[in-house]
């Protein structure tokens, strides 16, 4: 009789799907890179991602659906971090300072993040993880920001007339080496990661055309504006801005004619970019 009874009272029973917890999917990116950058590809298992994370070996499967996706996940969680750095930059009156701010960002977001750096720029091996070259070229966008800084300096005749993709993937590869170096412990005294960074900065803009002292002076000056908080980023390397760098609220405004972000009041705001989603595969 009581069987009977509780039958039909079990199948009313409406269970809903556990929802996902993005922190938890932030976690697992957090650590696997963690892993990847500081033990190698052989310490990236489930069962060893769950003991770090505190949570089941399930919870790899449930929020990225495999050990490949979650490797892909590490590579675009990298450059949507790397893209809320670049768009919390100053927007100014001299493009050469701006361009110098944005080469800065580029190397506190590798400071922030300097595992999910390693990982989506390649210094970390991914052993028997494939990634493929859609993923290798999936954060192309973010230089997006730095051509853009380098067609604003020709226009306004403080770089010569050049190939301005060309000039930012010059520029990349610079500022890229020596956040290597410094990532890999290689700049100490007298030749510290400030002073070659600084250095760098000003030899690019002076090697793309721009006079010596004006370079040298924007670049100081954008680094003292820089030094006073340009770039509201939280502890976890996210701005202030939207997600994925989109503006929100009052940032939301126009563009000018030299291609600059205005806000609604119709002043220099901050760059804003229009990533792929950062989320990258499920």
């Amino acid at each position: 009789m009581c069987f009977t009874n509780i039958a039909p009272l079990c199948n009313d029973v409406n269970v809903s799907p556990r929802k996902r917890d993005p922190r938890n999917r932030s976690t697992l990116v957090e650590i696997g890179a963690r892993l990847l950058a500081q033990e190698g590809p052989q310490a990236l298992s489930t069962r060893r991602l769950a003991a770090e994370a505190g949570t089941s070996t399930m919870a790899v499967y449930t929020y990225f659906g495999g050990m490949d996706k979650l490797v892909r996940s590490m590579v675009h969680e990298g450059f949507a971090r790397l893209n809320r750095y670049l768009d919390g930059t100053r927007h100014t009156d001299d493009p050469v300072g701006d361009l110098a701010s944005l080469g800065r960002a580029y190397r506190q977001n590798a400071q922030a993040n300097p595992h999910l750096y390693a990982v989506m720029l390649g210094g970390s091996s991914l052993g028997g993880f494939s990634l493929t070259d859609e993923d290798r070229q999936h954060g192309r966008y973010t230089l997006a920001a730095v051509v853009a800084g380098v067609e604003r300096c020709i226009r306004a005749g403080r770089f010569r007339a050049a190939d301005a993709e060309l000039v930012a993937h010059q520029m990349w590869s610079a500022m890229h080496g020596l956040v290597t170096l410094e990532l890999g412990g290689f700049l100490i005294e007298p030749y510290t990661a400030d002073r070659c960074y600084e250095a760098q900065l000003i030899g690019l803009m002076i090697g793309a055309g721009d006079d010596p002292r004006r370079a040298t002076e924007s670049v100081q000056r954008s680094r003292a504006a820089d030094a006073d908080g340009s770039a509201p980023t939280a502890e976890d390397g996210s701005s202030t801005a939207g997600e994925g760098g989109a503006p929100t609220g009052e940032d939301r405004g126009s563009t000018a004619e030299d291609g600059r972000a205005t806000d609604t009041h119709g002043k220099r705001g901050r760059r804003k970019a229009a990533p792929p989603s950062a989320e990258g595969p499920p």
